[in-house]
């Protein structure tokens, strides 16, 4: 069976815990650049947010994977723009020490070719970050989920020119092991579904030193009612 492992697009970012999650693509999907320049970026109607008219925030150009730099940097600028906000917004600290490493896309074998969109972000364990028992707090890794399992849904809305970014209408978390200060944790987000209001995806965190699965979890994104904004 083809698996994305065995492309080059994605050997560059890979590691032991990225590649056991690593879904299969189809043969005609591994060395495609999904979406190009802003040239070709038609905003989606009546979008409740389009990514192409944040400010540039952060450098896009170290983040690897098979989309096009463009649109790295747009998923890289709603996610500053709408995780992290300024200084006085919740979270920000925690949201500014995130860093995406890949940015991919694929057409899934197993779904019979439709798109699938992954990214892979990876964040340090500081001590602001803990509970009173020295471990990474439960609502700092509901806040890391919440933002980093967005990601793949705004990057197949921008692909498939349609509006991803909505807002979290339900998120379902398993914790499976604590992550102490110090740890690195990788955070791997992939797409499930996106129709016309509903979008899902899914995603674990791994402890890179140890390889186990920190948490995991399911998120569902809505495209909110515009007269009620």
């Amino acid at each position: 069976m083809p698996n994305s492992r065995s492309s080059p697009v994605y050997a560059s970012s890979a590691s032991p815990a990225y590649d056991s999650y690593a879904s299969s693509s189809s043969p005609s999907s591994e060395n495609i650049i999904y979406g190009s320049t802003s040239s070709s970026y038609t905003p989606p109607r009546k979008a409740w947010v389009d990514p192409k008219s944040l400010a540039n925030c952060g450098d896009a150009s170290q983040i690897q994977g098979n989309v096009s730099p463009y649109i790295k940097q747009l998923i890289l600028n709603t996610f500053i723009a709408y995780g992290a906000g300024d200084e006085h917004c919740f979270g920000h600290s925690v949201a500014k020490a995130v860093k995406f490493i890949d940015i991919s896309a694929h057409e899934s074998y197993e779904r019979q070719g439709r798109m699938e969109a992954t990214t892979v972000a990876e964040v340090l364990v500081s001590k602001s970050m803990l509970n009173g028992a020295g471990m990474l707090h439960g609502g700092c890794m509901a806040f890391l989920i919440d933002n980093c399992c967005s990601t793949p849904l705004v990057a197949l809305g921008l692909i498939k020119n349609i509006n991803g970014v909505g807002v979290t209408q339900s998120m379902n978390i398993m914790f499976h092991s604590p992550a102490p200060v110090g740890s690195c944790l990788r955070i791997i987000s992939t797409s499930i579904a996106m129709g016309s209001r509903i979008m899902s995806a899914r995603c674990e965190v791994i402890n890179q030193k140890t390889g186990s699965v920190v948490a995991s979890a399911y998120l569902n994104k809505m495209q909110p009612t515009m007269s009620k904004l």
